[in-house]
């Protein structure tokens, strides 16, 4: 599923049109977005948690040369899934 048929399915779950849905998906996503790169987690319990881990530096491959490099430490974006979520999938 892509971001348009998630939007297209919030509309008939949720019975409003497909702009107002696509306003509701954009602002969560940037909610969403904006606590993660204000170091907050996002916690929706039952579905998961949004939340931000610390990759630390390390030495990496070149692939086509062999040749090693640094790979500088960086901050990512994560997500584990709850239990309801879980149950539902399996």
């Amino acid at each position: 599923m892509n971001k348009s048929e998630l939007i297209d399915m919030v509309a008939q779950n949720a019975g409003v049109t497909k702009a107002s849905a696509g306003e509701v998906v954009e602002a969560t996503l940037d909610v969403i977005a904006d606590a993660l790169s204000g170091g907050d987690s996002v916690a929706l319990v039952g579905f998961g948690t949004f939340s931000v881990r610390e990759r630390g530096a390390r030495t990496g491959r070149n692939p086509r040369t062999g040749e090693s490099i640094a790979i500088a430490a960086s901050r990512i974006p994560a997500f584990k899934a709850g239990k309801a979520l879980k149950d539902a999938v399996a």
